[in-house]
């Protein structure tokens, strides 16, 4: 039986050890932008640290996103898949609404 107090862990989600130097690869207001260079990484072999920053919406509204965190060894490997992404054209939802039936 698990123990109770223990963290839930996901196995499908590899995180470094908290106790290793973590660095700052990426950050975003947008947190579905943030799932997806998260799923990036983690099928580049690179275990990733998402974490939230939520303020308190009525002292700083808008104030608030999400940042990943990777073992500073992992830095330089994580920058470059970030760039290709950056690189990448943008969804055009636009194509999409000209459709007609």
């Amino acid at each position: 039986m698990p123990d109770p107090a223990a963290p839930a862990s996901q196995p499908d989600s590899p995180q470094p050890d908290p106790n290793e130097k973590l660095v700052k690869v990426f950050d975003t207001e947008q947190e579905t932008e943030a799932m997806v260079v998260k799923g990036l990484l983690e099928s580049a072999g690179i275990e990733v640290d998402l974490k939230s920053i939520d303020a308190v919406l009525d002292t700083f509204p808008g104030v608030g996103g999400s940042i990943i965190l990777v073992r500073e060894e992992d830095a330089p490997e994580a920058q470059k898949v970030i760039e290709s992404y950056r690189k990448l054209p943008p969804l055009d939802d636009d194509e999409t609404a000209d459709i007609t039936g």
